[in-house]
Parts: C-alpha cells; sequence; structure tokens
C-alpha cells in the first residue's frame, strides 16, 4: 500500500492499540476532543484527571483512562505529522511527572493517615524523592516507554502515629517501613494492569543493588552504595538521573534546597573532577554486554536483528556515545552536562569534543531512529523496538515516516518497505562505525608490543621487555623500573606501563616526522609524575594519535617537556581535531569560561577552589595550543607573542569578573558595597604584556587604576584593595592544577613602597609631575608600553588621555638623552658582556638598545609627531619614525629586521631552555644584525 492509499483514511487507525482505544473510549475521546484540543501539555492533562475524577471515579482508573486518551491523541498528532518528536516526548515525560505527584500525594495522603508522617530527629517531616532516571530522566520518553525509578529518602526516622480516642499515638513504624509501603501504594496506581490498562510499566533495576536491594533507600544509604559498591556502568545510568517528585523538591524554597542533598551525592559519582578516560573500558564492557544480550534475544529469530535500539548501529550507541564523553569530561567542564541526548550533541561539538558535523548527523539520525521506534511502539502499545515481521505493518511505518532530505545516506522509504529497510540500514551503518571509532571496536589500537618481542603480557621491569628495545631505550626503562615508585606498582599498571613505553618506541623509531630515541626518552621522562595518575595513562593507551602528536613535542624542544610535566592534564588538547586548523579565538575563550562558570554555579560547585582550577586548566590548554602550533611552524614569533598577550587578556578580564562576584558574595561592608556597584577599576599592563610581546612563562607587569564617585570615598578604596588582593591571589596561587603568572606590581606609582591600586587622577598627577612626588623618566620610558588590557571602559579612556599627555609633552632633548643613557649604562654594568660571546638582549646592539632607541624618539619627539604615541611595538615605531624623518630608510629597516630575528632567537632559546647568549658560527651569522642594532643606538643617542 503507498502513501496514497493510507490517505484515504486516518493513518493511525491502522494502529491496533488506537482503535482499542477509539472503541471502548468513544465518549471520553468526543469530551478530550471538544475541550481541550491540540497537544495535551500538563496544564490540559490536570485538568483532564480532575474532570474525570468528578465522575466519581478512583485515581488508578482515572489515571489510565487519561494515559489511553492521551497517547491516542499523540499518535495521531504523530503519524499526521502534526507535531515533532520533541513535543511527542516532552508530552509524555509531563505526564509521567504528573501522573507520578498524584500517585506520591495519594499515597502520602494514605500513610499519614494509617501512621502519621515520617518525622526525623528534630520533628521535621522527612522528605522523600522518585528519581527518574533513562528517558524519563532526560524528558525523552516514548509512548511506550517504562519508567526507571528510584525512590530515595532524606534521613531515617519514626512516624508520629495517628491518635486513637484515648489520645495515645497508634501505628507508629520507622521511616523505613513507611516509604516502603508508599512506594508499593505508586506502584499499585502506576504500574499495575486493570481492565483500564496501566499508566506506565515500573522498572526499579536501577535501585542500589538492584533486584536484590530495596525498593526505597536513605540518602546515607544511598551515599555509602556510590562510595563502596557503585560500578563504572552506573554512571551513565545517574548521568540523566533527576527528580522528578514531588514537585516541591523543584520549587519551593526549603525543600529545594532540601533535595540539593541528593544532587551533592549524584554529581561527584558520576562526574570525577579529573579527565575520566578509565571509563572507556567500562563501557565497552557494557555495550559487549548489551549486544550479547540482543544477540542471544535473536538467536533462532532473525528478525530480531532489526532492533532499532539495542542493534549495531541503534540508539543505545548514539546515546552512549554522548553519555562517554560527558563522564570523561564532565568532572572539569560541567558546561557539557546536560540529560538530552540531543542537547548534549551540540553542546559537545561546541567544545570540539566531537566534530560538529558528525554530532549534526548523530543527531538527526537519533531523532529518525526513534521516529521509527514510535511507530513500531504505536502498533500494539509494547514496549519493543523491534521492526514488525508482517508486511502491512512495515508498510503502514514506511507510509508514514517522513525523512529529511539532509539526513545522511537515508533515501526517502516512504514508498516501499524495501527503501525503509535500505536506510534504516545506513544509517545504523554510520552510527555503528563512529561508536566503533569512539571505543576502537573492530579496529584496535597498536598492540604497543615492540618489534621482535613475542611476549606482549610482559610487564616494564621484566629484562624480557628490556631486551626488546633499544639499547639506549633499554638502559633508560631499567633506570626508571628499579625505581622504588615503580617496583611497588601492582601488575596491572606495570604491564600498562611497557605497553605505553613499547607503543611509544613503535611510532618513535617508524615515523619519519619523529626523531628518533629523544622522545622516547622525554617520554619515560615524563611519565615519573604519572604514575599514580591513571587517568592520563588511560588517555594515551585509548587515544594512541594523541600519543604520536606527544612524542613529536617531546622531540623537538625541551620547554614543552617542562611544561608537560608540570600540566600533564593538557595532552587532552592533543586530542582536538581543532588544534592545528585555528588561533587562539579571544572570544570563543571567554564565552567557554563564561559558561563553564554558570555551569559551576548551576551546579552548586561554584567553590573558590573548583573556579582557580577551571582557570588554570582553560590556561594552559590555550598556552599548550599555541605551543604546539609554534612547534610545528604554523606560528611565527608574531603571532605567538599577539596569541600569548590576547590570552592573558581574556584571563585577566576573566579574573577581573568571577573576582568581583566573589567579593559581592563576601559577608562585611565591602562586600555589601560591591553588590550595590559595578567595578570602576582598570588593569594596566606594562612591559611584555603592555607591548603584546608576551613569551612563554612570562610574568606580568600590571598597575591597578580605580575611580570613585567622590575624593575620600573610603568604603569604595577598602573593597578595592581587598578586590586587588583577591585579583593577585587568583593569578598566582598555586593550585592542584598549577598557577597563573608571576606578578610584578613595581610599575605601580612609588613602586613597592607605593600603594597596591591608584585611583586615576592620583596617577594622573604623579605621572605628569605635578605635586612633590612625581614620576622618574625611566617610568616614562615603561608607560611608552603601557596600556589597558581589562575592566572598566571608561577608565581606559582616561588611562590613554594621561599617557597622551605624558608621552606628548616636550622635552629637553639633552636632559633626555642623558638620563636614558645613564639608565642603559647602569642596565649594562648590571648584566656584562663576556668576550667572544653576544648577549642577545643585553649585548650591544641588542634588543634593549633597539627598544631603548625607540622609547628615546617616543618621548623626544611625540610631541611633534603625534603617531608616534600610538603602542604599536617596537618594529612598527621604528617604520613610524622614518616615515617622520626622524630615522633614514637604511637604520629602520635593517634595526626592525635585526630586532624581528634577535625576538626569534630568544624564542627558540627559551623553548630549548639555553641561556640567549650566541657563540661561535652563531655569532658571526648575528653580526650584521647586531651592527644594525648598533648603528640605529649610535645614531640616536649621538654616540660615535
Amino acid at each position: 500500500m503507498t502513501k496514497a492509499h493510507y490517505a484515504s483514511q486516518s493513518l493511525a487507525a491502522h494502529s491496533r492499540f488506537v482503535q482499542r482505544i477509539r472503541r471502548r473510549y468513544e465518549a471520553e475521546l468526543t469530551t478530550f476532543a471538544q475541550r481541550w484540543p491540540g497537544a495535551p501539555w500538563q496544564d490540559s492533562m490536570l485538568e483532564l484527571v480532575q474532570h474525570l475524577q468528578t465522575q466519581g471515579r478512583p485515581l488508578d482508573e482515572v489515571l489510565r483512562v487519561s494515559r489511553q486518551l492521551m497517547i491516542e491523541r499523540l499518535v495521531t498528532l504523530d503519524i499526521e505529522h502534526q507535531a515533532p518528536l520533541s513535543l511527542v516526548m516532552k508530552a509524555m515525560t509531563q505526564w509521567a511527572e504528573l501522573s507520578l505527584q498524584l500517585a506520591l500525594t495519594c499515597a502520602f495522603e494514605e500513610q499519614d493517615a494509617k501512621h502519621g508522617p515520617p518525622l526525623n530527629e528534630h520533628g521535621q517531616r522527612i522528605d522523600m524523592w522518585i528519581v527518574g532516571m533513562g528517558k524519563l530522566g532526560g524528558r525523552e520518553l516514548n509512548v511506550s516507554s517504562d519508567i526507571d525509578l528510584v525512590y530515595v529518602y532524606e534521613a531515617d526516622g519514626i512516624t508520629a502515629g495517628v491518635m486513637d480516642a484515648q489520645g495515645n499515638p497508634q501505628g507508629m513504624i520507622s521511616a523505613h517501613e513507611y516509604f516502603c509501603q508508599t512506594v508499593r501504594r505508586i506502584f499499585a496506581l502506576i504500574g499495575e494492569t486493570t481492565a483500564d490498562g496501566f499508566v506506565f510499566r515500573v522498572d526499579l533495576a536501577l535501585r542500589p543493588n538492584g533486584q536484590s536491594g530495596p525498593p526505597v533507600v536513605s540518602l546515607a544509604m544511598l551515599e555509602e552504595y556510590f562510595v563502596v559498591q557503585g560500578r563504572e556502568w552506573e554512571r551513565f545510568a545517574w548521568l540523566k538521573s533527576r527528580i522528578v517528585a514531588p514537585k516541591a523538591a523543584m520549587v519551593d524554597g526549603d525543600r529545594y534546597r532540601q533535595s540539593l542533598a541528593l544532587r551533592d551525592e549524584v554529581i561527584p559519582f558520576v562526574y570525577r573532577r579529573y579527565l575520566d578516560y578509565g571509563v572507556f573500558e567500562a563501557l565497552r564492557q557494557l555495550h559487549r554486554k548489551v549486544r550479547e544480550e540482543a544477540t542471544k534475544r535473536a538467536a533462532g529469530r532473525p528478525e530480531r536483528a532489526n532492533d532499532v535500539k539495542l542493534s549495531r548501529g541503534g540508539i543505545r550507541e548514539i546515546e552512549f556515545t554522548v553519555q562517554l564523553l560527558q563522564v570523561v569530561r564532565g568532572g572539569q567542564y560541567p558546561e557539557i552536562r546536560t540529560r538530552s541526548t540531543q542537547k548534549a550533541l551540540k553542546r559537545l561539538a561546541s567544545h570540539g569534543l566531537i566534530k560538529p558535523d558528525v554530532a549534526d548527523q548523530l543527531s538527526r539520525c537519533y531523532e529518525w531512529l526513534r521516529q521509527i521506534e514510535h511507530r513500531i511502539q504505536y502498533l500494539d502499545d509494547q514496549q519493543t523496538h523491534v521492526l514488525p515481521t508482517n508486511d502491512e505493518d512495515l508498510k503502514w511505518i514506511a507510509a508514514n515516516m517522513q525523512v529529511p532530505e539532509s539526513l545522511p545516506q537515508a533515501p526517502d522509504c516512504s514508498n516501499s518497505t524495501g527503501q525503509l529497510l535500505t536506510a534504516l540500514c545506513q544509517v545504523r551503518e554510520f552510527v555503528a562505525n563512529e561508536f566503533d571509532a569512539l571505543l576502537h571496536d573492530g579496529h584496535q589500537p597498536p598492540s604497543g608490543d615492540c618489534k621482535g618481542c613475542n611476549k606482549p603480557s610482559v610487564a616494564v621491569d621484566n629484562p624480557e621487555f628490556h631486551r626488546c628495545l633499544p639499547s639506549l631505550i633499554a638502559q633508560r626503562v631499567q633506570a626508571f623500573s628499579s625505581q622504588s615508585r615503580v617496583s611497588l606498582l601492582p601488575d596491572v599498571a606495570k604491564l600498562r606501563l611497557a605497553k605505553l613505553i613499547g607503543r611509544a618506541t613503535e611510532f618513535a623509531m617508524h615515523d619519519h616526522h619523529l626523531l628518533g630515541e629523544v622522545p622516547v626518552l622525554n617520554f619515560i621522562e615524563w611519565l615519573n609524575p604519572l604514575l599514580r595518575r591513571d587517568s592520563y595513562l588511560s588517555l594515551l593507551i585509548e587515544r594512541p594519535e594523541v600519543m604520536q602528536r606527544l612524542l613529536r613535542l617531546l622531540g623537538l624542544a625541551r620547554w614543552p617537556v617542562r611544561y608537560l610535566m608540570q600540566h600533564p592534564g593538557v595532552i587532552d588538547e592533543l586530542a582536538d581535531f581543532r588544534l592545528m586548523e585555528e588561533r587562539f579565538d579571544r572570544h570563543a575563550y571567554t564565552q567557554e569560561l563564561t559558561d563553564r562558570y554558570h555551569a559551576w554555579v548551576k551546579a552548586g560547585e561554584a567553590s573558590e577552589e573548583a573556579l582557580l582550577d577551571a582557570l588554570r586548566r582553560a590556561h594552559h590548554g590555550e598556552v599548550f595550543r599555541t605551543l604546539v602550533r609554534d612547534i610545528d611552524g604554523h606560528l611565527s614569533v608574531e603571532q605567538v607573542a599577539d596569541d600569548l598577550s590576547a590570552l592573558a587578556d581574556a584571563t585577566l578580564e576573566i579574573v577581573l569578573s568571577w573576582a568581583w562576584a566573589y567579593l559581592q558574595a563576601r559577608p562585611g561592608k565591602q562586600g555589601q558595597w560591591a553588590i550595590n556597584h559595578e567595578p570602576r577599576f582598570a588593569i594596566i599592563a606594562y612591559g611584555k604584556l603592555g607591548g603584546k610581546e608576551l613569551g612563554y612563562g612570562s610574568d606580568l607587569d600590571l598597575v591597578f587604576l580605580y575611580q570613585t564617585d567622590g575624593d575620600e570615598d573610603s568604603q569604595a578604596v577598602e573593597a578595592y584593595l581587598l578586590f586587588a588582593r583577591k585579583i593577585i591571589t587568583w593569578l598566582t596561587l598555586k593550585t592542584s592544577s598549577g598557577d597563573l603568572f608571576d606578578i610584578d606590581m613595581a610599575l605601580r606609582p612609588n613602586g613597592n613602597s607605593g600603594l597596591l591600586i591608584t585611583s586615576a587622577k592620583a596617577f594622573e598627577n604623579y605621572q605628569c609631575q605635578r605635586g612633590s612626588n612625581t614620576a622618574w623618566t625611566w617610568e616614562h620610558q615603561a608607560l611608552s608600553r603601557a596600556r589597558w588590557c581589562a575592566g572598566d571602559i571608561n577608565l581606559r579612556d582616561i588611562f590613554e588621555v594621561t599617557r597622551s599627555q605624558v608621552l606628548s609633552t616636550k622635552r629637553s632633548i639633552a636632559d633626555l638623552r642623558s638620563e636614558i643613557l645613564n639608565m642603559r649604562e647602569r642596565l649594562r654594568q648590571a648584566n656584562p658582556s663576556k668576550e667572544g660571546s653576544f648577549d642577545l638582549k643585553h649585548g650591544p646592539g641588542g634588543m634593549i638598545d633597539i627598544e631603548f632607541a625607540v622609547q628615546f624618539i617616543v618621548l623626544a619627539y611625540s610631541h611633534e609627531h603625534p603617531q608616534l604615541i600610538n603602542n604599536l611595538g617596537n618594529i612598527a615605531l621604528l617604520t613610524l619614525a622614518q616615515e617622520a624623518g626622524l630615522l633614514s630608510q637604511t637604520i629602520a629597516e635593517l634595526s626592525a629586521q635585526a630586532y624581528r630575528v634577535m625576538r626569534q632567537l630568544q624564542h627558540r632559546a627559551r623553548l630549548n631552555e639555553v641561556p640567549n647568549v650566541l657563540e661561535g658560527e652563531a655569532l658571526d651569522a648575528i653580526a650584521i644584525h647586531t651592527k644594525a642594532g648598533l648603528n640605529l643606538y649610535r645614531f640616536v643617542f649621538h654616540e660615535q
């Protein structure tokens, strides 16, 4: 039959379930259609229930009849394409929440009448929560879904009892018994099958200890279970958990706060505070079990192979893909936490954890498979996911399926069952391939066994393993494995170390991009601090491409080795497919951290420790990204400095925002003042950050400015002082995730003896030589490389006016030259040059000579050439000086090129952790550039 055939009658009428409803509940359906047309929502659902109750029907019957009427409506809307999948799932979820709320209220009333309310030791009523798991937790219910529930009560206690005729309490029982009876009554109201069917099939298998556990558990018992017995696969189940009843636990102030205790137990169990790659194997085992069970069910029943949920490439594999990525990273990145599969795919894609096109295709495959699943269940209201074998049923499913044109590899299947099955096979193949790639199923990563080693199970301290390795690597491994911290490891850990070192050796020896034994030797050194940090080692086992990238980094420079040892978690960045495709994106970085902050707050985990660690991990990750691009030759030195400077600016801006919110939450007058004010506070960057020439590991030269409404606003000053101290603490404190920056505040007015913060007016007076306490010439030199980098935008404009005023002041050229030369001489004496060598920074004609020459030009001639005021960097300013006629073209171009080359050499020296001193052939190669630097210096300062 074709779609045209079915168009002549109601498409939904083919459903035998719909036929039964229409026959039995004709009158109720008519009333429902007249009074509550369209898609059923919670308000209309409740009104329907109340309407049926006015007819004198008991609650259990009312709920069942209501269910039949709503499902008939949803099936009809879905089949006739008047309701998307999202609407059907939302309506069914709301119905489950409402029916559970009504059943819980009824059960409580009945139990209270028999035994009185359950009370804790303080005489307060004990709450019980119905926790929805699976599709109910994710708000993704099918019309024929069962509901996975866990019942949890708040604390132990005893009921108050009910008063007999003499005023004595009777019927007192333990809170546990009270709630057990409550749960049994809820099941009778919801789950039992009567003449009117059931409301929902109820499954309690996900409760602690499964079918052998009690039907309801206390919060304390749940906590103990998570700590002592909770299994890895249960973390995937609890990922989707949420309280679905009572409603007061979700909206009422006190009861909501009490319900947060449950959330506080679940989140640490599901999401670990580190990158949890060890969970891969747990999911493999769970998935293997699911497939084995599906295979057993299909044994002798080949038609069961067409299970759209549990078979290869089915709905479950999409859900597993999403949940695995969430569990692995959700502890550190709370913004990817969500119970909805399709929402999670979008969030994972936006954070680079899955390619956007793959996420989009998986989302559409998920929706399409769920639509088929719905139509299977519409036939007879059976909890099944297997395509029917009846030809008429298959034709009906094909006839009312609409496949979006954008769905990958799935042709329109509306004209035949053959096309439906073809489309299903193609979609499932796509899903299965993505899932297998994630878990390496079907194409396991390299074994890691060394060439020539026939014992893949030997441990790292086994001489047989050492004989498989090149001699230099074998010597290092012998020394490594002889350490007590290695010899005391369990056998499984020693086997894993051997596997990793063997794989590293295999990669390094056979990859022409790597440098032989050097990266493997550095890799072994890198392993030392990670012996007890299983997650990072699991990452390398799970992601061989990360191992290859890591070895390349370890073989090219020394600084990456040290950085990786200090911050091993950054290797996760090597798994990001966007690594080499992009440069630092300030907007994306800021938005990501803002989302993370709000996610921490929403999860109730926005502690100072969590925020500090989040900042450090994000910053370390971006530095590492830049480092990888730099070493691979994708960035110039100038681009590296631009990206690191932009990263520092963004990090400072975020610290200002978060620290101000933290100050507002502080008790006391400073916190109260902060609540009522927006911060008029700014950070001024000097030195390398000021000139946007920041390098790896550079410290930050900062000055804090503020502005108040009055000249003597003491409350504001106190608040800003506290704010400044908090900023410095957040930037410099070393946590378990490392630190951010070393901060130097010596360039503030009066240096280290001055106040930590300076008002904008006081800063102006100090710099503009007003009063007895004024800036020195060297401070004006530093001001030439200063800029606003974070904070109040109005203070940026005020600072720029002050800076321009200072730099454009007409000075005595002779006096200025004398002061700067005296300062240069003091620096030379403090950093003397050694004969036969050249210091890139301090040597004659080196970087400081060029920088001093540029600063002299800016201070001496900006009053005549205001374009020199702009903080554009030394190379650009040399060009501007030449255009202004202050330098010849030859001197300007050659000194600019000299500065560029010296920066490149300094940058490479930093990466290799060697001094900025050149000798021998390198000294000869730099001679032309040192000459150019000296020519500039002598010309500017009239030294011949």
